[in-house]
């Protein structure tokens, strides 16, 4: 087995993400990262992203998504604001299949995530990793990043859609998912009335 694997701690959660590319089975880093998976799992049972696309690829590289307005400046967390950045010397980017927030900056996280397409040791403290893919769905996963995309904005010719989230293993027994109207985002002509309008776009050094 490779040392990248025994190094790493174990995993604790799992969502599986239904998308037009395929099912896309995560599993979670919930102790090393406790915010952005509680984040992540209450955002996947309240239906948050069904019906979201993954509005940025970058071949070789990332593949974004989890922003409902499809702009790549919106969406918000479960906290109501922004959450600050999680780093586990365990955990690092160093091959394809890891998911991450995206962010504008340091602790601007919100709703938005990445799964890496290859190494990317320049995100390492920068962004917070808080899973991985596993088996056979990492080939769907590497699917997302195939395709036509319009270079200048690096946004899909033709996006994927997450249809839906399921959460197989949920490793917080007190989350209660909020009603619909009580959910913090409310979108006034396509872009978030509040939260930061920040485009989160994580940056290759």
């Amino acid at each position: 087995m490779s040392s990248i694997y025994v190094s790493e701690p174990p995993t604790s959660g799992k969502v599986v993400l239904e998308t037009t590319a395929g099912d896309i089975e995560i599993e979670l880093w919930s102790k090393e990262a406790p915010k952005a998976c509680r984040n992540f799992i209450q955002l996947c049972m309240e239906g948050y992203y069904n019906s979201t696309i993954f509005h940025r690829v970058v071949p070789g590289w990332i593949v974004q998504g989890g922003d409902p307005t499809g702009t790549g400046e919106g969406g918000e967390s479960i906290y109501g604001a922004p959450f600050s950045d999680e780093f586990h010397s365990r955990l690092r980017f160093n091959r394809r299949g890891l998911l991450g927030m995206a962010n504008a900056g340091p602790n601007d996280n919100g709703s938005q995530f990445f799964i890496t397409l290859a190494s990317t040791p320049e995100l390492q403290k920068k962004n917070t990793m808080f899973g991985v893919v596993v088996g056979q769905s990492l080939f769907t996963a590497l699917k997302l990043g195939e395709g036509e995309t319009d270079k200048a904005t690096e946004r899909p010719v033709h996006p994927r859609t997450i249809l839906s989230a399921r959460v197989l293993d949920n490793p917080f027994s007190d989350i209660v998912p909020r009603p619909k109207h009580e959910q913090t985002l409310q979108l006034k002509d396509g872009k978030p009335e509040s939260g930061s309008a920040k485009r989160k776009r994580i940056k290759a050094q």
